[in-house]
């Protein structure tokens, strides 16, 4: 008992003791510029590793030693460090400004294989940080960024919930492959960010120029995306929980004709198939009656197809809880993001899931162990609206909700028979028949040992292995063209079902060693150095099984529950060769002061594309930089001019976005229906192989101003640069030697263009933040030469062939050239001499377009004959369009007032032309009959060649007369691409606002909670622009790069309307 009682007495005055030599400080740290608190604030006792953070409301309480002088160093982002001494202080409070050096939101920045501080930076590099990303409550990460980022132009496709995004970084240098850029994931290449939930991302760095590219050499021509998720910053356990949902409904919408104008087209069509005389038509009547009897279509109700299939409510719902924390030793980070969207056309929906864990253990002071592992599962449901990847694009779904009959015609759109001149099924039958699942499943695993060798020295060692898996069920209904012309005779007409199943496998292995010479060097000088190694390999294959032939009955779950009951046609595993990059590369950072900086980069590429002599591909780059804002000179500027840096580089960056396999002959296996006796035949590829290719290669030049005005209150950056590429990598379309196309270097192209962002914080106040930023692109693009080739043409296929070629690639001119006549209006009355019977006569001198559009009679499409010699036919094409912008960009407004924030967004694109395929099927019969129209063909706008009693005039006053007033030619005409359907595609959009609401800080106390938010938002808001389609941001035949800006079946756009919750614990 008296050993107890001796050891609480021991320790109790060794409690006294130390509680003697310590005291406790308290304080708050707030924003100078507005007196707004601080969370987060490390509160460091200078000379140690004792330290605490501020709370949601920017106090902290720290214990330091009762003796000697102590110093507390306060740290945050984005602001100045301040040093305060205690004294026999016991409250310190603190003021922090922001930072004024700083250049953007984001201060440390990814430039690859290493981070450097904003102003260090010497190349063309753009940065975007999480606040921005998690400002747009969308389920892309490059939708939240689009229109925010100088020099790159974000655009997507149609309004799917998964439609493709088309990122462009200075344009687009590769003529037939892919101009996406490079991605990386924390170090880790991946085919797209698509799948990466937006608010697990810390940041999002953008490499532009080739003196910043080069590092990632070969695959770094079109930029580099880097993207940096989020990760616990100390050992502090945060917890915090988004939430959001909302509803969604169609944008906009296309007129079509009445019922009764509908009834009153298909007669007129009928007479004009017919001869002039005619008295009877046994198809119009059969289907509408008599032509007397018109009148009964007047108050008849109609079919809303486009409301049927696009029109539903649909609603998403996107939560996202992630937790951080860990110890001195040891941090964490694990996410989970839950996303579904119920999309607006019938059967069509997105779902997915994302888990990311990130783990950092010091194992001991010089050895550290980094661990990640990121899960992704994606559920796409629906065939989508168009068929950009499929045999052939009869089977596009916009056109039946658009040209379906407004009412039911017994005959015609009732029982199994289907006219064939018809060929339209009923919009919702559409949709079934053409159902689709697909699903995407990531698995992605990351480690690195980081070893301090000795002070300065640093090695580290990366490995990652990731697992793709996406299965794509496609199932084909009895309407289909692929049912009625793929399978064999027994089995046309009967639903078939293929299933796709792909696997991608893919291995890095990265070694780099990094060395900072500041001990060697004068302490003026500084210098740091990397080497590295990296090898990449990349393994496909996709298993594909067809099945033909399943009962007539069978819906799509049908078909994929019961396989059996159909007919096997083929099981195809095919496997690609193996992808496989070997690097070596180096880079050097340098600079005097911190006031003139250069950086020089090497990279050595090693790719299993190309044949031995051509495999190595190798990409210097130098850059440069003068901080002037720190010259002696310029310190008079001081007052007004905050910071002020002129950057300049030069560098190559290389491209082999081909697929393996180009540099063998390879021979196929397929079977076949076609074939009496054989099931199945053995065949060269469509494309031949060429021995000789090699390395497609970018040189860059940049030269760049950053400054910054006011004490930083506006921060700029400007930048100018010259692209060349050259050795295109092109397939290139070939005949006579029994292969469609070959992969040949040929050729060179251009970009050149201007890039300017701006900031501007214009008020900074306790209690009210205004800021405004924008960002402006210009980038012309050329086509220098193709070698030896006069011209590329390209096709877009939407009608088929009806149409033909519509693209041309021309040298000294750029990409994304439309093809095709110049429209003259209509024939008139005027142009003819006479009439005999139904045959009309044109005068001398007037060109006739019958080769084109049709038989020529008055109200016939016109077209301008070019080459004048008085017929218009396919020498009479030009080009008539361009898909290029000629600027692009974006602009935002954000604030605070009290306890409220409020932001809006912008994006826009300037003078490119959109390629309305839909506005030439929607106005043309083409060769089919009884279909609908669009609004542009209504009575009174259309030519008519119809009197009042159901007969065709041929009376040259008459027609006349009936047409004074109407403006188009009769729709009664073939497919053709003339500058009438290429329009001005010109927009600006208003693509989010957003107001939120931030409960007090005396609220989320009493509830012991750091932060609560609520918000609401609607996406898509409004579009300014006088493209008559659906949306003018739109590019649906994408099959080659050949043929962008094109609107055909595209996924209408939505307008959504979100709620959300950001709660931090």
């Amino acid at each position: 008992m008296k050993k107890i009682l001796l050891f609480f007495c021991v320790l109790a005055i060794g409690i006294q003791l130390v509680q003697a030599q310590t005291r406790s400080v308290t304080g708050k740290v707030t924003e100078k510029a507005t007196g707004s608190p601080i969370p987060g604030v490390a509160v460091t006792i200078k000379g140690t590793k004792n330290a605490v953070s501020t709370d949601a409301n920017g106090i902290y309480k720290i214990s330091v030693p009762s003796t000697g002088s102590v110093i507390l160093v306060f740290n945050s982002i984005g602001f100045n460090n301040l040093e305060e001494t205690v004294g026999t202080k016991s409250q310190v409070n603190a003021a922090l400004e922001e930072s004024a050096t700083t250049l953007n939101e984001v201060k440390i920045v990814n430039i690859g294989y290493g981070t450097v501080k904003r102003e260090a930076i010497t190349g063309a590099v753009s940065s975007v940080g999480a606040a921005t990303i998690a400002a747009a409550p969308v389920s892309s990460a490059l939708e939240a960024i689009q229109g925010r980022v100088a020099g790159v132009n974000i655009a997507t496709t149609e309004g799917s919930p998964d439609a493709e995004i088309n990122v462009r970084v200075r344009g687009g240098s590769s003529i037939t492959q892919s101009n996406e850029p490079l991605y990386i994931v924390d170090g880790f290449p991946v085919n797209t960010i698509s799948d990466i939930a937006p608010q697990d991302i810390e940041s999002i760095d953008i490499l532009k120029d080739a003196s910043s590219t080069a590092i990632y050499g070969s695959r770094g021509a079109n930029g580099v995306i880097l993207v940096t998720t989020k990760s616990s910053r100390d050992s502090k356990t945060s917890i915090s929980y988004n939430l959001f949902g909302g509803f969604r409904k169609i944008a906009n919408t296309l007129d079509v004709l009445s019922p009764a104008d509908y009834v009153l087209w298909q007669y007129e069509h009928e007479k004009l198939i017919a001869s002039a005389t005619a008295t009877s038509l046994p198809g119009y009547t059969d289907y509408f009656g008599a032509f007397e009897d018109m009148d009964l279509y007047n108050n008849i109700a109609s079919n809303d197809w486009q409301d049927i299939v696009f029109g539903r409510r649909g609603n998403t719902i996107n939560s996202n809880l992630s937790i951080m924390g860990g110890s001195d030793k040891t941090k964490y980070s694990l996410s989970h993001n839950f996303a579904k969207d119920r999309a607006i056309m019938m059967s069509s929906g997105f779902q997915r899931q994302n888990i990311n864990f990130k783990l950092n253990h010091k194992i001991y002071k010089s050895l550290s162990l980094d661990l990640g592992l990121r899960y992704s599962d994606t559920k796409i449901n629906g065939g989508g609206a168009n068929e950009t990847k499929e045999v052939s694009s009869a089977d596009s779904r916009l056109k039946y909700a658009v040209l379906y009959p407004p009412f039911s015609v017994p005959g015609l759109t009732t029982g199994d028979n289907i006219e064939d001149d018809f060929n339209l099924y009923t919009p919702t039958t559409a949709i079934t028949d053409n159902d689709q699942l697909i699903t995407r499943k990531l698995y992605t695993f990351t480690g690195a040992l980081t070893y301090d060798i000795m002070d300065d020295l640093k090695f580290r060692s990366d490995i990652g292995y990731e697992v793709g898996n996406n299965t794509n069920d496609r199932f084909y209904g009895l309407t289909t063209y692929y049912v009625r012309n793929v399978p064999s005779v027994l089995n046309q007409g009967m639903p078939a079902l293929t299933i796709a199943n792909s696997n991608r496998v893919s291995l890095r292995s990265t070694n780099t060693l990094n060395y900072n010479f500041k001990k060697i060097l004068p302490s003026n000088h500084n210098l740091t150095a990397l080497l590295g190694q990296e090898y990449l390999k990349v393994e496909n294959s996709t298993l594909t099984n067809v099945v033909h032939g399943f009962p007539s009955n069978f819906s799509f779950d049908d078909t994929r529950h019961f396989t059996t009951l159909g007919t096997p046609f083929s099981v195809d595993n095919a496997f690609a060769q193996d992808d496989k990059l070997l690097s070596f590369f180096g880079r050097a950072n340098y600079d005097y002061k911190g006031k003139y900086l250069l950086s020089v980069a090497f990279r050595a590429d090693g790719s299993s594309k190309f044949a031995p002599g051509n495999q190595w591909g190798y990409f210097p780059s130098v850059s440069g930089a003068w901080r002037i804002i720190q010259e002696d000179f310029m310190s008079g500027t001081k007052s007004w001019l905050s910071d002020l840096k002129l950057r300049a580089s030069y560098g190559a960056s290389g491209n082999n976005n081909i697929p393996t396999g180009q540099i063998l002959q390879a021979y196929s296996n397929s079977t076949t229906s076609w074939i009496n006796g054989a099931s199945n035949f053995w065949s060269l590829g469509k494309i031949m192989f060429n021995p000789d290719l090699k390395w497609e290669t970018t040189v860059s030049r940049n030269i760049g101003l950053d400054f910054a005005l006011f004490n930083s209150k506006v921060t700029a950056t400007a930048d100018v640069y010259l692209n060349n590429t050259k050795d295109l990598l092109i397939l290139y379309p070939i005949t006579g030697v029994g292969y469609d196309s070959q992969y040949r270097n040929i050729g060179e192209t251009q970009n050149k263009g201007l890039e300017f962002g701006v900031n501007y914080r214009a008020i900074q106040k306790k209690n009210f933040d205004l800021g405004i930023n924008a960002n402006i692109s210009f980038n012309r693009n050329k086509v220098v030469s193709l070698g030896a080739i006069q011209n590329i043409n390209g096709t877009s296929g939407w009608a088929s062939t009806a149409i033909g070629e519509d693209y041309k690639v021309l040298p000294g001119m750029s990409l994304g050239q439309i093809y095709g006549y110049r429209n003259a209006g209509r024939y008139e009355v005027s142009d003819f001499s006479g009439v005999n019977g139904s045959t009309w006569t044109l005068k001398t001198g007037v060109p006739s377009s019958s080769a084109v559009v049709g038989n020529i009679r008055p109200g016939q499409h016109k077209l301008v004959d070019l080459n004048g010699d008085g017929v218009v036919n396919t020498s009479d094409r030009e080009i008539i369009g361009n898909a290029l912008p000629k600027h692009t960009g974006g602009f935002a407004l954000t604030g605070r007032l009290f306890d409220f924030d409020f932001a809006t967004y912008f994006n826009w694109s300037y003078g490119n032309d959109v390629y309305n395929a839909n506005k030439i099927e929607y106005t043309s019969t083409g060769n089919t009959s009884y279909r609908n129209l669009t609004s542009d063909m209504a009575s009174g706008s259309r030519w008519t060649n119809l009197r009042a009693d159901g007969t065709i005039s041929n009376d040259m006053a008459e027609l006349t007369a009936l047409n004074a007033n109407t403006t188009l030619w009769s729709p009664y005409t073939n497919y053709v691409i003339s500058d009438w359907a290429i329009e001005d595609g010109s927009f600006l959009r208003l693509s989010t606002v957003t107001l939120g609401y931030t409960l007090p800080s005396s609220i989320t106390n009493k509830i012991r909670l750091k932060k609560v938010r609520f918000y609401s938002s609607v996406n898509n808001v409004f579009v300014l622009t006088n493209y008559s389609g659906y949306d003018p941001e739109v590019s649906t035949r994408r099959s080659t790069g050949l043929t962008p800006g094109v609107d055909y079946s595209a996924y209408p756009r939505s307008r959504s309307v979100i709620f959300g919750l950001n709660v931090n614990f």
